[in-house]
């Protein structure tokens, strides 16, 4: 009884090694056949955002947005940043009345 449970977590190892390893080939001849595949990282549009920085507060909802990514708008002399263009016009728009 015991030999068979050894038995099958002896299989179960050596697939799992040989999915592993196979694995590992097939991306290997992957690159090989399409070395372009490495690079869409680069073109990614998410890659472009920074995933750091200085966070502002958007006045017109109150969402924090970081200042490289948002909208910017200058109203009588003083820098607002805006999660959107939505947001940036019905701000405008609250001090036009």
């Amino acid at each position: 009884m015991f030999r068979v449970i050894f038995w099958l977590l002896g299989l179960v190892v050596i697939i799992s090694l040989l999915r592993g390893v196979i694995g590992i080939i097939m991306r290997g001849l992957g690159d090989l056949v399409n070395p372009q595949s490495t690079q869409r990282g680069a073109q990614n549009p998410a890659s472009q955002f920074p995933l750091s920085g200085e966070l502002k507060k958007d006045p017109a909802c109150g969402t924090y947005i970081a200042a490289a990514t948002s909208i910017h708008e200058t109203v009588g002399g003083e820098t607002f940043y805006f999660c959107s263009k939505q947001c940036r016009d019905k701000y405008v728009a609250s001090l036009a009345r």
